[in-house]
């Protein structure tokens, strides 16, 4: 095992390697930029380092500062985290030249799959079902015949990236055109690849992963699943697992895929195959994360397995110690991504000083978080807080239990998107599982559908009666049944309606 190991990242997810590595008795080795020198992954590592200016290009993007110090502190190892360079096979190749160990997959693996039109190659390869589509990027003119045969809609997508960047849906072949250049601007700015390709649209679709494990001796293995349905502009805002959609034979044809999916690659460490699913219950690929994902908490709460220590474990050359038959799924668990944005203002980034902070806690929950009272959130990097993650027996009660958490948690000095999650976890579909990637938008959509025919309708009394009426109705309305059949909806509401209410007014904060 390895004595000292670097952490090339920031924020919650440094402190969550750091925390795996002092349970193993590995010393840790911290980096940070100017904005950085009083975070918490700072003051908890056994080493900090100064690597450059704000700016990620300058500091936590900079390879050879990053080695550098690996080299100065005498780092066998380096956890890239999320983010940042974690799925970058230049700076794989480069850990391994310069003798120390990338704790990920081998570049390979990371160039095959992080480029999605060579994952889809490699996939269709395999025998692995992907959404109909092209297998590489298309001029103009071959995206729209291929467009005209697959029928609109279709996807815009960018080869070498995700997170919502270089994508365009596109309803019609008049708008075919523009959404195309749209998308290849777009990814030319975020990935500095301007490669497009199209996919076929399915209709409310449910974004379905499932987690891998393989170590370097030839053994892969899944984790169950997680259910990502819950996004905003194809940004990830709540995961769960299981998925409340998948039995038992359908987790198994989806890991057997996915295994099939990590082997063919050459895949190493952690990772997570990404599905679509349809309405009857079909599953394409969609992608592969060439790296420990944001949400896996969930996983490791159903599981009992700790992902960070079985990375570690895998890139020091153990064998994993166990088989697929010995992985059983337990429980229900959710997972809230807390972010300082203003969700009244289009989410804009809420940057500032923490001067409060009451975090929650409790039977079944876990807070990852990178911050405290008194640090002071920087503009210049992703506006996440931490992770808060409820585990129970079944999903009811891990809904009930996140609500919970949630009314225990603010943050003062900043906004955050706590309300958010409030409205969702009390939102009739979301409480029933009836949700599908357009689900949140469709939410926030009508909120502001609503608040815009309130202001512009403010000297029409009746109008804003029936708009009180309505809310009034259905914050009163019955949320679920508890288990003789009676409204649990009403019961412990009052207590917390006050502080509920002050937060959303902005009262300290909120």
């Amino acid at each position: 095992m390895f004595q000292k190991v670097l952490i090339a990242n920031r924020g919650e997810i440094a402190v969550r390697v750091i925390r795996a590595c002092r349970e193993m008795g590995i010393s840790t080795v911290a980096v940070f930029s100017d904005v950085d020198r009083a975070a918490l992954h700072v003051s908890m590592a056994d080493e900090a380092y100064l690597i450059g200016p704000a700016p990620a290009r300058e500091s936590y993007l900079n390879i050879q500062k990053i080695l550098e110090v690996a080299r100065r502190s005498e780092a066998q190892a380096i956890h890239p985290g999320y983010g940042f360079l974690s799925e970058n096979a230049n700076f794989a190749r480069a850990c391994g030249e310069a003798g120390v160990k990338f704790i990920g997959p081998p570049p390979s693996a990371m160039e095959l799959m992080g480029s999605k039109t060579r994952a889809r190659q490699a996939m269709q390869a395999a025998g692995v079902p992907f959404v109909p589509g092209s297998s590489r990027g298309l001029s103009l003119q071959e995206a729209e015949a291929l467009a005209a045969e697959i029928r609109f809609p279709v996807m815009i997508k960018a080869a070498a990236g995700g997170g919502g960047k270089g994508m365009r849906l596109v309803r019609s072949a008049t708008e075919f055109k523009s959404s195309f250049e749209a998308a290849q601007s777009e990814a030319l700015r975020s990935f500095g690849d301007a490669e497009v390709y199209l996919e076929k649209y399915i209709e409310n679709p449910r974004h379905i992963e499932i987690q891998v494990l393989a170590d370097e001796h030839g053994n892969t293995v899944f984790l169950g699943e997680r259910e990502c349905s819950v996004q905003r502009r194809h940004q990830k805002v709540i995961e769960e697992a299981p998925s409340a959609i998948v039995d038992e034979e359908m987790r198994r044809k989806m890991g057997a895929v996915a295994v099939q999916a990590a082997s063919s690659a050459g895949y190493t460490n952690a990772g997570t195959i990404e599905f679509l699913v349809d309405q009857q219950r079909n599953f394409y690929f969609l992608e592969m994360n060439t790296r420990l994902q944001v949400e896996h908490p969930v996983t490791e709460f159903v599981t009992g397995l700790d992902l960070v220590h079985l990375q570690l474990k895998i890139a020091s050359g153990e064998k994993l110690p166990f088989d697929q038959k010995d992985i059983a799924l337990r429980g229900h668990a959710i997972e809230c991504r807390i972010y300082a944005e203003d969700p009244e203002n289009n989410f804009f980034p809420s940057p500032g000083k923490i001067t409060s902070l009451i975090r929650p806690s409790g039977p079944g929950i876990r807070e990852d978080s990178g911050v405290y009272e008194g640090w002071t959130v920087p503009l210049d990097y992703d506006p996440m807080l931490s992770k808060l993650i409820a585990f129970a027996p079944d999903r009811a009660a891990a809904i009930a239990r996140m609500r919970r958490a949630l009314d225990e948690y603010f943050v003062g000095g900043i906004k955050s998107n706590l309300p958010l999650f409030r409205r969702i976890l009390e939102h009739p579909d979301f409480i029933s599982a009836k949700i599908d990637t357009g689900f949140l938008d469709r939410l926030l959509s009508g909120e502001s559908h609503l608040s815009q025919a309130f202001s512009q309708n403010k000297d029409g009394f009746s109008d804003i009666a029936a708009i009180s009426a309505a809310l009034f109705a259905a914050t009163a309305a019955p949320i679920s049944n508890g288990p003789n059949g009676n409204s649990s909806a009403a019961q412990g509401k009052t207590g917390s309606a006050w502080k509920r209410a002050a937060r959303d007014e902005g009262v300290a904060g909120q």
